[in-house]
């Protein structure tokens, strides 16, 4: 059995643990989710056997006491063969870190993966309201503003303003060519101006649905397009439908369907993004 557990945020844990969990399926290795035994109870994984606070407990107290082995990921296109290896010969393991791969493994269980990570009722019913309230004969536009510790990572690089965010939709709607587009737009940012995305775009055509982190997620899934600066969540939430993403480098850049990539691509490239220049 193999413990996981990393520090980041939800779909951080969400990648990090569906890369460990396709590498146990294809060797018979039982795998726990340490970060959803306790946190994050959106999700179906959290009525798997083993997903509990007890589990939680008990495997750190043994990590504490050294009587598990620990394999550690922590660097970036390593193969890991030691640590394969440890997680093949023992039966109980602690596996951290991110920086853990197996991309030909995710895609062949990916429609597991996606399972384990189904969101509640409760959570689809939301959605399905707050997109019904849009209406049905729209382009249903996710736009995902990520800042927060971007203004400082590699002087700013993924860090959008408003404006430049706008201008992104904006050109989306005209590559729409007169197809009504409603815009979802998501994030956590404090600061966000939603009167100027309603002055600019009408304001029966924004939607701020201000979800928990899974409704969000599970809005972005649904939407047609997804729009935001490289992340995580953008990616997760294509992984449920496929649903076509563009992450902005240039703000300037005209937005085509040349733009758009599904979730495999994304996943796949995801990495290369964050290579400081």
């Amino acid at each position: 059995m193999i413990f996981v557990t990393d520090k980041g945020r939800m779909c951080n844990n969400i990648l990090q643990y569906g890369h460990l969990y396709a590498w146990g399926r294809e060797h018979s290795v039982g795998t726990v989710s340490m970060r959803f035994c306790y946190k994050y109870p959106y999700f179906s994984i959290r009525h798997k056997r083993w997903h509990n606070p007890l589990t939680y407990a008990l495997v750190k107290a043994a990590v504490k006491l050294k009587m598990m082995p620990v394999v550690e990921f922590h660097q970036m296109g390593s193969v890991y063969r030691d640590e394969q290896n440890t997680m093949l010969t023992n039966r109980f393991v602690y596996a951290w870190g991110w920086c853990v791969r197996f991309f030909d493994l995710f895609e062949k269980y990916k429609d597991e993966i996606r399972s384990l990570f189904a969101f509640r009722q409760s959570i689809i019913r939301h959605t399905q309201a707050t997109l019904s309230a849009a209406g049905s004969d729209v382009v249903r536009l996710g736009l995902h503003i990520r800042r927060g510790d971007y203004r400082t990572w590699s002087g700013g690089h993924y860090f959008f303003s408003d404006e430049q965010y706008a201008s992104a939709v904006s050109s989306f709607i005209g590559w729409q060519q007169g197809r009504k587009v409603h815009i979802f737009i998501c994030g956590n940012d404090p600061e966000l101006d939603r009167d100027y995305y309603r002055r600019l775009f009408g304001a029966e055509n924004v939607s701020f649905p201000d979800g928990n982190p899974a409704q969000d997620l599970c809005l972005l899934s649904e939407c047609d397009y997804m729009i935001g600066a490289p992340s995580t969540f953008t990616l997760v939430a294509s992984l449920y439908h496929d649903t076509p993403i563009y992450w902005i480098s240039d703000p300037a850049r005209p937005v085509t369907a040349d733009c758009f990539a599904g979730f495999d691509q994304r996943h796949r490239e995801f990495d290369n993004l964050f290579i400081p220049s």
